[in-house]
């Protein structure tokens, strides 16, 4: 609706939208966190309990990866299109998440509320990171094969 007035403009302003979108994601997750740090979150949570919400929230991933990649493959989706599902499908977002629990929860409980899906997102860029890196030096591999055929 917006396209044909906005849409030549936020093409050449691509940079300054980008750092206001993740600016004002970066202020709503800090504010959230910091809110919960002045509330005695670490008080309340201990180091045992911690551990344990990583490792729901690293199982959780592992899941939601594998179920994607599984799915993709029984569809008979393309390799490009099998890549493409299985990042999308893990992803959980902290700039809808956060404003959520703030609207749904009292103040002083949406930071132990939300520490879960902070966890998540940290583990999934790690993890996501690492089988991107994967995937491409595979592809890489596939291409230099491909190569070495046709010579």
């Amino acid at each position: 609706m917006l396209q044909p007035w906005l849409g030549k403009w936020a093409h050449r302003h691509k940079t300054l939208l980008s750092f206001s979108d993740r600016g004002s994601i970066l202020v709503v997750v800090y504010a959230a966190f910091s809110d919960a740090v002045m509330q005695g979150l670490w008080h309340r949570l201990p180091l045992a309990d911690l551990g344990l919400v990583a490792l729901a929230d690293t199982v959780l991933l592992a899941l939601v990866l594998l179920l994607t990649t599984v799915l993709s493959r029984v569809l008979g989706l393309s390799r490009q299109d099998e890549i493409t599902v299985i990042f999308c499908g893990s992803k959980k977002t902290l700039a809808s998440g956060v404003p959520m629990a703030n609207v749904l929860f009292p103040a002083a409980s949406v930071g132990l509320i939300v520490l879960p899906l902070m966890l998540y997102h940290q583990i999934q860029l790690f993890i996501c990171a690492v089988l991107a890196r994967r995937l491409s030096q595979s592809k890489n591999r596939e291409e230099a094969g491909a190569i070495g055929q046709d010579a």
